[in-house]
């Protein structure tokens, strides 16, 4: 099965919201509808980033746990950016 991730790009958190809750936030809402094997957070060009890897039987399917997982986090905390790639080899390609 392909290995996907979604990678959102964490702006302010909303008030009461630690910044140590938003990973693990990120990957129930992920494990709600694929398998999680693994959670990290990144610095991309200076912006604090989610990254959950998960299992998906496709790119559509991929696409749809990452909007689920996106709407989800839009209460606790701004997203300035999402993205979801899949794993070809070394490489990790976008998905539209």
């Amino acid at each position: 099965m392909p290995s996907y991730r979604v990678t959102i790009a964490v702006g302010a958190l909303a008030a009461g919201t630690a910044p140590d809750a938003v990973l693990p936030a990120a990957a129930r809402l992920v494990s709600g509808h694929a398998v999680v094997e693994a959670q990290d957070v990144r610095l991309l060009r200076g912006v604090p980033c989610a990254v959950v890897r998960f299992e998906a039987e496709d790119d559509a399917t991929a696409a749809h746990v990452r909007d689920a997982t996106v709407l989800g986090l839009r209460d606790v905390v701004e997203i300035r950016s999402d993205v979801v790639t899949r794993r070809e080899g070394a490489r990790w390609i976008p998905v539209a």
